[in-house]
């Protein structure tokens, strides 16, 4: 997966349609966008967008779930994940090539450091590692 691509899912997950009601925004215009940023975040959708529109899920499956973290000192951290079925066995080091398939198809998850650009509200994510490595 490209940088590029990460960004702009970052983007869409994180503020898809997270956005405060009329009093917390009066409340937020005195903080910076990397003020706002800090906390916790609800994964509302997740889809890499194509520069030119298409719209691609980054997980497969039914009801993805996840959530971003933002720290106050540049940390953040982002996981996803569709409804997965259980495994064959109960032991996660012994795994069918369907479970293995489910699970690299159903989920993603990366962490590293953010700056913000605070005039132009632009995140930019700084990948340290990732269940996708590409």
């Amino acid at each position: 997966m490209r940088r590029r691509d990460i960004l702009t899912i970052s983007v869409i997950a994180a503020f898809g349609s997270a956005l405060p009601s009329d009093s917390a925004l009066a409340q937020q215009k005195s903080k910076s966008f990397k003020e706002q940023l800090v906390g916790t975040w609800t994964l509302v959708r997740c889809e890499v967008v194509a520069p030119d529109g298409a719209k691609t899920p980054l997980v497969v499956g039914d009801d993805p779930a996840g959530q971003y973290i933002f720290t106050d000192d540049g940390h953040f951290s982002f996981q996803a994940t569709a409804e997965l079925s259980k495994f064959a066995s109960n032991d996660r080091m012994k795994t069918t090539p369907e479970d293995n398939k489910a699970v690299v198809q159903g989920s993603i998850a990366y962490y590293g450091t953010y700056t913000v650009n605070d005039a132009d509200k632009i995140i930019y994510l700084h990948i340290e590692r990732s269940s996708f490595p590409t």
